[in-house]
């Protein structure tokens, strides 16, 4: 169920500096992710399908299902943070939100296109993003796609 976000003056739409050293954080996390992904992949290639370590990897039933993994996880982790409060944990450090257009919480289909479109931005020399730069609400393709929108929150009070 979508809630509604509160504070929504208190926002502005969040430039390129803010996404990328947001990106940068959640593609650490990313990573640490898929190390734990992979590691397992190659337990479960060993242990319980037995093949001897020179195997591991070779096969295309090996390398498709670990790339399936990998994916699924990825978008795991940013659909759940997305759907659940508009921040991944590096959103959180740099004070960004996705949210819809009129202020609520994102639907999965949302965080679905927001992830492909994303992740699809990234191919054209990463024009997807630097479509922050042109657009006069500072969206990118993943925010004109999905109807959605990364704003930054105010300083919270001490």
């Amino acid at each position: 169920m979508q809630r509604r976000f509160d504070h929504l003056d208190d926002v502005w739409p969040a430039g390129l500096g803010r996404r990328l050293g947001a990106m940068l954080y959640d593609g650490l996390l990313v990573l640490a992710i898929w190390i734990v992904i992979t590691a397992g992949h190659v337990a479960v290639t060993r242990l319980v399908f037995g093949l001897p370590p020179e195997q591991v990897g070779l096969g295309a039933a090996q390398v498709v299902s670990l790339r399936l993994l990998m994916a699924l996880s990825a978008y795991a982790f940013f659909a759940y943070f997305w759907t659940r409060g508009g921040m991944t944990l590096g959103m959180q450090a740099w004070r960004l939100r996705v949210q819809t257009t009129d202020g609520c919480s994102i639907t999965l289909l949302q965080s679905l296109q927001r992830f492909l479109v994303g992740a699809l931005s990234f191919l054209p020399l990463g024009l997807g993003h630097l479509w922050v730069l042109f657009d006069a609400e500072k969206r990118s393709w993943a925010d004109l796609v999905s109807g959605t929108r990364v704003v930054v929150l105010p300083k919270g009070k001490k």
